[in-house]
């Protein structure tokens, strides 16, 4: 059995004891880089950030600041979370000491792992700065320290545990990746939205998200980070693999004996993405995953990592391999034992029937008469607040939870999301987020869709047919056609239209 070092008794006695005003008397007290050495490989980043108003997509809402720390890596990039700079119109730069500033843009970006590189705009700026290291993996019990900055520069750290590594959900909720849980007790400053974790002076990964009631920060780990950072100075960013599988485990012994499953281990898939890896492979509902590349799988989905122990298979698929790898799936399917070789794929923006996430651009829309058309996506949902999903149109939840099992050639979901009150549109203003099946007879499965069969009305008249009541509603051509300059005006609407 390992020893258990009496600082770290000391230590553990001391968290579970200390309440958070008392969080300062576990800080400055982990060991490696001093704070000097620290103080040069940090910078305040502040990014003002606008999102559109999805309710009115032609605007934005009022911008807002966001305010972190980046950690600066090896040839002058500042990594920071993708949150801390999404929707960003200008982004600031500054030294923890002293008033020396300079602008920055994105040099990389990616929502789905959450992270982002950022680069000067002067490249003499972080002259006499020192790059951190990257560390290796880390261990359940392993020690940690967060690093804050108060307003003086001073380098603010906080000593904590790391108590799970698992695999889990980003804030972009595109995939599942690898998570560090660190029990800390940490205190609320300025630039706190993105924080720096640090073992024995080397980036051990970033903060995003803190339980302030659990006292518990979730990190994005080292190794998502060079995941993220390969190939950066390469054109084509091959990103993040997904295998598009939903599965359940196989504990219950009679189902086992009902598939004939003798193996001990092995998980039990229930829903495939129709365009996704594993389904083009030629994987199927009700086959039994035994190995992934050569790795046995247990009953609920772990393998034997050799760096974090048990953990689920979604590691191996979406970080420790790229898009384009092949790996070999052994299956059981009705009693045979299949190898079936699947490529890992990126996800397909082109191939989704809802946007996860819409960054960094404006939401699509054409407006119609009155009649505001756009195309469904989470965003769009997410807009009626964190219970989305049960204050949303439950229509619409509906599509965005069951989107798999849409035919494979569904296409986008089209919604006529809310009428403006217009004299082309009288009788109609109370109708809003209703699905749109054709324009004038034909089908609609984009916005390009609707817009191009707009410009063929039928006898004179646009012909809107819906999924549900009311079934269609007409409008004249012609009075659309002459209000259009009208309805811009009176709505301050720049364009009718953005495909």
């Amino acid at each position: 059995m390992k020893a258990i070092s009496l600082q770290r008794i000391l230590w553990v006695a001391l968290f579970f004891s200390c309440p958070l005003w008392a969080a300062s008397a576990i800080e400055n007290t982990a060991p490696g880089a001093s704070d000097e050495s620290l103080s040069q490989s940090l910078l305040r980043v502040n990014s003002t950030n606008q999102v559109y108003e999805f309710f009115q997509p032609w605007i934005k809402k009022p911008p807002f600041s966001r305010r972190g720390i980046g950690a600066l890596l090896d040839g002058g990039r500042i990594l920071v979370t993708a949150e801390l700079v999404a929707n960003s119109t200008f982004i600031e730069i500054e030294k923890p000491a002293g008033t020396k500033k300079s602008s920055a843009v994105v040099e990389r970006i990616d929502y789905t792992c959450n992270l982002a590189v950022l680069r000067p705009v002067d490249s003499a700026f972080l002259e006499g700065m020192k790059p951190l290291d990257l560390n290796g993996p880390l261990r359940v019990g392993d020690e940690a320290t967060v690093l804050q900055l108060e307003p003086n520069g001073d380098i603010a750290r906080t000593l904590g545990l790391i108590t799970s590594i698992s695999v889990g959900s980003y804030p972009a909720e595109s995939g599942l990746f690898l998570l560090f849980k660190l029990g800390a007790p940490l205190q609320q400053r300025d630039g706190s939205f993105t924080l720096p974790a640090i073992h024995k002076g080397r980036l051990i990964g970033m903060v995003m998200r803190y339980d302030l009631r659990n006292q518990s920060a979730d990190i994005v780990p080292t190794a998502v980070i060079r995941h993220f950072l390969e190939g950066i100075d390469s054109p084509a960013y091959r990103g993040f693999g997904r295998l598009g599988i939903s599965f359940a485990p196989l504990r219950d012994p009679q189902l086992r004996r009902f598939i004939g499953l003798q193996e001990s281990g092995g998980i039990y898939v229930t829903d495939l993405a129709p365009r996704g890896p594993a389904s083009i492979a030629g994987i199927k509902k009700r086959d039994v995953i035994l190995a992934v590349d050569g790795l046995p799988i247990d009953q609920d989905g772990n393998y034997e990592d050799p760096e974090y122990g048990r953990i689920l298979f979604s590691h191996l698929t979406n970080t420790i391999k790229y898009p384009g790898d092949v790996l070999p799936f052994k299956i059981l399917r009705d009693g045979k034992v299949l190898e079936i070789p699947v490529t890992i794929q990126a996800a397909d923006r082109e191939d989704s029937i809802i946007d996860e996430h819409l960054f960094d651009e404006p939401p699509k829309y054409v407006i119609l008469g009155g009649l505001v058309f756009m195309e469904l996506s989470r965003p769009y949902l997410k807009e009626w607040g964190a219970k989305w999903t049960s204050n949303a149109p439950q229509r619409l939840v509906y599509y965005d939870a069951f989107q798999n099992e849409l035919p494979a050639d569904r296409g986008r979901i089209v919604i006529l999301s809310q009428v403006l009150p217009t004299s082309d549109t009288i009788g109609y203003q109370d109708l809003d987020n209703i699905v749109v099946t054709k324009l004038n007879g034909k089908p609609v499965k984009s916005l390009a869709d609707l817009s191009e069969a707009a410009k063929q009305p039928v006898d004179g008249f646009q012909k809107i047919e819906f999924e549900e009541d009311p079934k269609f509603l007409i409008l004249d051509a012609a009075s659309i056609e002459a209000h259009a300059e009208t309805l811009k005006e009176h709505y301050a609407i720049p364009s009718l239209e953005r495909l």
